[in-house]
């Protein structure tokens, strides 16, 4: 298993029922996009709420191109896995119950999007909460191995090994960071759980983990990758010289802050009647338009107008953080730009997390299960993580052991050495980069677009030369990856020729009828 998110991490204790889990993260076991996660779950808990409404909420978000029938299983899923983690003593914020007088309930809050209030959360650090009730689960389980500071290189399957017949996965190849020594890992079932691909842009809300290493494994293997046009641009990550990429959550929004221009003016009202709780690709390119009307490098996000106790209490982590670089938020508007912040497409799965490719499976941001279409609805991809982790264990667990019977080859580097030169490592992560971010933005155009696809073209053969000539290491095996994925952006964005969800071209600024539903799928030939 590749990746330790929340995806990952629920899939191997369920399956190591079964046998020995191996978990390969190429940093330490708690850095993950889980950890990073500040809003919550999104389920139905609330008396007021209904499958329905989450289910009508998630569709009108994805504008159009979600799989109603993945957001149905999901959505009614969802709360009986929320329940597995409650059990496993995650500690969800809790209130004083109002039908019952001294007893307690769980404080339920509110993101864009939303027409209920359905967001469990631990006060403003979900995802690092939920990390460490799984962690410690896994902790305490003999069959399940982790292998920190180890990079997966590539997968190994059937096709690769020049074998015909329907294409499996049967292991990886991975790099033991501190001896340089690349490791074959034999596995009868693979999962990939890599996380999304953030660091391909030069703002950011991820961490530096984030660059689509599953996406482009699984695409090299020759598994489709759908939908990766649709990269979400979180509106609200703290603009200040000493941060670094600081998410500001959606949920100070959901609890009423307000966003203002750099003249204090409030503006979201007239981009949609939601206002600052519009969906995320709205309030982003509102933002992006504010500050190309103004020139201004930020907008506000003013929360002053609550009582500061009820602040400190609800977003104690953003409250300190923000107080750390000077800027008090109970007295003082939050300066915000959009920034990177989640793939929506993936590798092409169903429900269960299978992909093309047999025996390899895919989850969360790394996959396109349909749920998500043109844009996440706040907060669903952890409930997506759940679900889907649940039912690809389910589906490997009721399988008939079949292990493969070939023996894989170690790895050879052949004739390459020591790299000579990593300044051309550092140079063409920066380019690619920047050129994603100018080019390949929040708001995109065809020429803007065609510029970009030809700049990759020529640093994918540089890195491609590099790769061959010298020993890997991690920040090559990073750079070759992000510049897979910022291929397969560029391609996604010029196949789909309208403007839907996350995907904004000036050149066709509206959306096409006949585009509706329609996934944009992309294959490359195994073994290439």
């Amino acid at each position: 298993m590749l990746g330790s998110g929340i995806a990952g991490l629920s899939f191997a204790l369920k399956v190591a029922a079964k046998g020995r889990v191996a978990i390969v993260t190429k940093k330490n076991r708690a850095e993950s996009n889980t950890n990073y996660a500040q809003g919550g779950i999104a389920a139905v808990i609330a008396q007021d709420d209904s499958f329905e409404l989450h289910v009508r909420d998630t569709l009108e978000a994805g504008a159009g191109l979600c799989h109603e029938d993945v957001v149905r299983v999901i959505v009614q899923e969802g709360p009986e896995r929320v329940r597995e983690l409650i059990e496993l003593v995650v500690r969800f914020s809790q209130r004083e119950d109002r039908q019952q007088p001294g007893a307690k309930e769980l404080d339920l809050g509110r993101e864009g999007g939303h027409t209920r209030r359905r967001i469990l959360h631990a006060k403003d650090v979900t995802g690092r909460e939920i990390e460490r009730a799984l962690l410690h689960a896994i902790s305490e389980n003999k069959n399940i191995q982790i292998f920190e500071n180890h990079f997966a290189i590539d997968l190994i399957t059937t096709h690769k090994l020049g074998m015909d017949g329907e294409n499996r996965c049967v292991g990886a190849y991975v790099l033991q960071k501190e001896t340089g020594e690349v490791l074959t890992f034999a596995a009868e079932n693979v999962l990939l759980a890599t996380g999304g691909c953030g660091k391909v842009y030069l703002y950011t809300t991820n961490p530096d983990i984030a660059t689509g290493d599953g996406v482009a494994m699984a695409y090299r293997a020759g598994a489709a990758v759908a939908n990766m046009e649709f990269i979400q641009f979180h509106p609200t990550c703290l603009y200040h010289p000493k941060a670094k990429s600081f998410l500001i959550s959606e949920a100070v929004r959901g609890e009423g802050g307000i966003l203002k221009t750099f003249d204090r003016r409030e503006f979201m009202s007239a981009y949609h009647p939601m206002g600052s709780l519009a969906p995320r690709d709205i309030v982003a390119r509102a933002i992006d338009s504010e500050m190309k009307k103004s020139g201004s490098d930020h907008v506000w996000l003013d929360i002053t107008h609550k009582p500061a106790e009820f602040v400190r209490e609800r977003f104690p982590n953003i409250y300190n953080t923000c107080l750390g670089f000077g800027i008090d938020i109970t007295k003082e508007p939050i300066p915000v730009v959009p920034a990177a912040h989640y793939q929506c497409g993936g590798v092409l799965t169903n429900v269960d997390g299978e992909t093309e490719i047999r025996n390899l499976f895919a989850l969360r941001e790394g996959a396109c299960t349909g749920l998500h279409g043109a844009n996440r609805l706040a907060s669903n991809s952890l409930l997506e993580a759940l679900v889907c982790s649940h039912r690809a264990a389910e589906k490997i667990l009721a399988a008939r052991p079949n292990p493969f019977a070939g023996k894989l080859p170690l790895w050879h580097s052949g004739n390459a050495t020591d790299p000579d030169e990593l300044v051309v490592i550092a140079h063409n992560w920066d380019e690619i980069r920047r050129l994603m971010w100018d080019y390949v933005g929040i708001v995109r155009t065809n020429k803007r677009l065609e510029r970009a696809e030809a700049r990759i073209e020529n640093l994918q053969a540089e890195i491609h030369e590099y790769y061959w000539d010298f020993k890997v290491t991690s920040d090559l095996l990073e750079l070759r990856n992000i510049s897979v994925v910022a291929e397969l952006i560029i391609r996604s964005g010029q196949e789909r020729r309208e403007s839907r969800g996350l995907h904004f071209n000036l050149d066709c600024a509206e959306p096409n009828p006949e585009l509706a539903r329609r996934d944009t799928i992309l294959r490359k030939n195994a073994g290439v």
